[in-house]
């Protein structure tokens, strides 16, 4: 099953006998525009978003409350899966999730669906900049919702690290770091309140899985780049960020390319939390 779809394979996918449901997942990590107010996701899609896709809140419904296992741990499992049920989501329909980048977002989506058991799910390539179909706003929304999906989480085993994890799997496999190459090097931390990385761990930045249009890179290449990394089938792979949402995207772009990765959830957020943890900086692994 690929696990991206471009917007013309979407807009064939929707006029289909078994159209897939549409998850809109749009979020940003800056925590405030250039008005002043901080980022809101469900505004924006009411102003507009694919027709018959249902808004997703990743701060609500895609994770906790932040605290000491990070940013965005874990969501609570009846949360999450009263969220994909209301949007439609049953065990044997197609899901689509999409957001207003480079699909961060989408991909946390994409993979918390993966993790707890749906076998069909895709992230639109390039987001919403992709699409030239029509859009839909709130008021010309039909007043009927979504009929009530079936769908019930149940989380497979070995495709989340913690902590400890993450550190073992830096020294006995391949732990990938996907925040941009200078909070990795510890040259500056916006958010966290260490810079650096997980000793072992090695800088892959996401921005390095899209071409210049957001789009993901042909599996090929991104075989190549991981390969050179060490990250194949042939070795364990887990990916890390700051709080578990880039991250996601990376795993994305390691499933196209055919590697299967681990996600640590907590990532950076998780492992700061605790100052007897060791910090690496500077653009060596250890």
């Amino acid at each position: 099953m690929n696990a991206i779809i471009s917007a013309s394979e979407l807009a064939d996918a929707l006029r289909s006998e078994r159209p897939p449901v549409l998850l809109d997942v749009r979020w940003q990590l800056s925590t405030a525009a250039a008005s002043g107010q901080p980022f809101d996701g469900r505004a924006a899609y009411a102003s507009g978003h694919i027709p018959g896709a249902v808004f997703v809140d990743l701060d609500r419904e895609l994770a906790s409350a932040p605290g000491p296992r990070g940013r965005h741990p874990l969501p609570d499992l009846d949360v999450f899966g009263a969220a994909m049920r209301r949007a439609g989501v049953s065990a044997g329909t197609p899901v689509v999730a999409y957001d207003g980048g480079i699909g961060w977002a989408a991909a946390r989506a994409w993979w918390l669906l993966r993790w707890t058991g749906h076998p069909d799910v895709r992230v639109l390539d390039g987001g919403l900049s992709a699409w030239d179909g029509p859009l839909e706003t709130e008021t010309e929304m039909e007043a009927s919702v979504p009929a009530e999906g079936d769908f019930v989480p149940k989380p497979a085993e070995g495709a989340v690290l913690d902590a400890d994890g993450a550190a073992a799997l830096a020294r006995s496999g391949v732990l990938l770091d996907a925040r941009a190459g200078e909070r990795y090097r510890g040259e500056v931390e916006p958010i966290d309140p260490v810079g650096g990385h997980i000793p072992g761990a090695l800088s892959a930045p996401t921005s390095d899985n899209v071409d210049a249009d957001g789009r993901f890179r042909p599996a090929a290449e991104l075989r190549a780049r991981f390969g050179e990394l060490g990250a194949t089938r042939d070795v364990p792979v887990g990916v890390y960020c700051g709080s578990g949402v880039s991250a996601a995207h990376e795993v994305l772009a390691l499933e196209v390319a055919g590697i299967p990765a681990a996600l640590y959830v907590g990532s950076w957020s998780e492992w700061t939390s605790d100052p007897a943890r060791p910090v690496a900086v500077g653009p060596d692994p250890q």
